[in-house]
């Protein structure tokens, strides 16, 4: 039954995620609203819904682990699994404002949570202020969209716009129903998912950091992939950083306000995997900074990191012999080489951009 359960719940994750897109798509293009904006917007928090309806549910239950192993996981499982399998469809575009602004706050708020989680709790002050800091950045992002479709317009004076096929409530209602259909289907797959590694004994931090963040993150998967298949490139990827935005500030911050007595911080998740989600974060910055696009080689480069990482969880959790072995290769060869090919594409960027300018004549 959990199997069968599994299977529905991938379906309407699949059917949600082409509705939302087309429906975004089209309200993007009816409004002049550029499609990134939806994507870090609208899509991105719709998408996020399963994370913040599981968090909110497990700290208001008391299950801290789950709650904060649902948005760790989930914000490494965007960037690697997603950003990567996305860019292996289709090369990424990659807009000049994420890379000054959603980028570097992504990475802001990923340390903020490391410094509230130092003292063990992230209480219902931390939790404030990170939805503050939400509320700050949608008001940012709606006014960023009305000053481009205001330069959109006056660009544009004087032209026939195109109006897009269909009625103008079709697009809402596709989005709206996208997203119900989003939320059953990643419902229907956490339960499942849960019921199957409680089977297995597996502990409710490794549930929260693999199964559930997975499952929930199951809407950005679909949306993103469909967005790339369509074309959409902004969405695709604008829907990934918003997502992790929205679960660091509107998540976690929710969670933490509802929370009976905050939300503790396993000394796991305060060593190895905090640490992770910032440094995925931070390898972002090179990458998107040193071109237009993302690389399909970068993107494989992502998705060989996630299975990396889920290994690495799942042997842990299962005391593996090998894992001293495996996390000393990961330490001092991997990471160090891929920190190096980074730094190395990052220098060559610069210098590549220097020279093309040149000195006036």
């Amino acid at each position: 039954m959990n199997l069968l359960l599994l299977a529905v719940g991938l379906v309407l994750l699949t059917a949600g995620a082409e509705a939302l897109v087309r429906g975004a798509s089209g309200i993007a293009a009816r409004l002049g609203i550029p499609p990134l904006i939806v994507g870090l917007t609208v899509v991105a928090f719709g998408t996020s819904a399963p994370e913040l309806a599981v968090s909110v549910a497990a700290a208001w239950s008391d299950q801290a682990d789950i709650a904060l192993g649902n948005v760790v996981g989930s914000n490494i499982f965007n960037v690697l699994f997603i950003l990567g399998l996305s860019a292996l469809i289709a090369p990424l575009a990659i807009s000049s404002q994420l890379i000054r602004v959603d980028v570097p706050l992504m990475i802001g708020a990923s340390i903020l949570v490391l410094l509230f989680a130092l003292d063990g709790t992230i209480g219902r002050v931390d939790g404030a202020i990170l939805f503050t800091g939400l509320l700050l950045y949608t008001g940012y992002q709606i006014r960023q969209g009305q000053r481009e479709q205001r330069a959109a317009a006056e660009a544009t004076s004087g032209e026939e716009q195109d109006t897009p096929p269909g009625r103008w409530w079709q697009d809402p209602l596709l989005v709206v129903g996208g997203l119900v259909v989003l939320v059953l289907g990643s419902r229907l797959l956490v339960q499942s998912a849960v019921a199957i590694a409680q089977g297995l004994g597996v502990s409710e931090l490794v549930i929260g950091l693999t199964i559930v963040a997975a499952g929930t993150s199951l809407p950005e998967v679909a949306t993103s992939v469909v967005a790339s298949l369509r074309g959409q490139r902004d969405i695709a990827v604008g829907n990934v950083i918003g997502s992790n935005v929205f679960n660091l500030l509107g998540v976690l911050g929710l969670a933490s306000l509802v929370s009976p007595s905050g939300i503790a911080v396993a000394a796991q998740a305060l060593q190895f995997d905090l640490p992770v989600m910032i440094a995925v974060a931070l390898a972002c910055l090179p990458i998107f900074v040193t071109g237009r696009e993302i690389a399909r080689w970068e993107g494989a480069l992502f998705f060989l990191y996630y299975l990396a990482y889920t290994t690495y969880v799942v042997m842990a959790a299962m005391h593996h012999a090998a894992l001293g072995l495996y996390g000393t290769a990961m330490l001092w060869f991997v990471l160090p080489l891929t920190a190096v090919t980074l730094m190395v594409l990052f220098a060559r960027h610069h210098f590549m951009a220097r020279r093309n300018n040149g000195p006036p004549a």
